[in-house]
């Protein structure tokens, strides 16, 4: 099977260096739609469906491998090097931002700076660190959601986004975490939210962008701050975007914020 078909990878945009956007949980590579176009000019864009999402090829998900953020940091190294990517730029969201960092420790030389958008390595609250949530909650989250999926999803994703005040961006978030299989949904949430990858931090020896939005109930600001403490090359902007997804709530800020990092490096 091609790893370009399974990952539904598209890839556009001119220059030399390479720019791959990895979207969310419960979401695809339309959740980047308001922010990649802005670095065509000046980047080679890469934009690619986690296996299970999207319009990638489902027949290739495997429970085993997807039970860990390895399978997923592993089919970004592949799709990095069946496109002879070598010091590209990562932008990762959410959950993905931590399978960036593990894709760059895996294969070091195909990316030379991360960009993480509302991080998190641990959202479990635990020995003195905040990660947002108990474990209780997080054991009702994910009970939740095996009881009733669409009901968490229309539920759960108003909160997620963090715009009440912009309903239609809830209802994108609730439709987009509908179109995943239930299955497939359920598995992604327990790797999301029961990984810990907090020792991978320190290891991390390329350039890091930290955004992190304000009030972000999934990723809250200490967060972004423990991250920005324990990756040593990192920069932290805190945003003035609220929620969780400022890709699509806030799109020029990102833009901004990204394009003004890198014209420093």
């Amino acid at each position: 099977m091609s790893i370009l078909k399974r990952n539904n990878v598209i890839v556009s945009g001119t220059g030399d260096t390479v720019m791959m956007f990895a979207h969310g949980f419960g979401c695809d590579q339309n959740m980047w739609r308001y922010v990649y176009p802005a670095f065509q000019d000046d980047y080679r864009t890469v934009l690619f469906d986690h296996v299970g999402a999207g319009n990638s090829d489902i027949s290739a998900y495997s429970f085993k491998k997807y039970s860990s953020l390895e399978g997923y940091a592993e089919d970004i190294v592949e799709i990095a090097r069946e496109l002879n990517i070598t010091n590209g730029i990562f932008v990762g969201h959410s959950v993905s931002a931590v399978m960036g960092l593990m894709a760059a420790a895996m294969a070091p030389g195909i990316f030379k700076t991360l960009i993480l958008v509302s991080p998190s390595p641990s959202y479990i609250n635990q020995d003195g660190y905040t990660g947002g949530f108990s474990r209780s909650e997080i054991n009702e989250l994910l009970e939740s959601m095996d009881n009733n999926h669409l009901g968490w999803s229309m539920a759960m994703a108003p909160v997620v986004m963090g715009n009440p005040d912009r309903k239609e961006l809830g209802e994108e978030l609730a439709n987009s975490f509908c179109k995943t299989d239930p299955e497939i949904a359920r598995q992604f949430a327990r790797t999301t939210f029961l990984t810990d990858k907090r020792d991978i931090l320190s290891q991390t020896d390329i350039p890091v962008l930290i955004l992190q939005c304000s009030h972000d109930v999934i990723a809250p600001e200490e967060v972004g701050r423990y991250m920005h403490q324990h990756i040593p090359d990192s920069t932290l902007v805190i945003m003035d975007a609220t929620g969780h997804c400022p890709n699509l709530s806030a799109p020029e800020e990102t833009v901004s914020a990204i394009k003004s990092y890198l014209h420093e490096q």
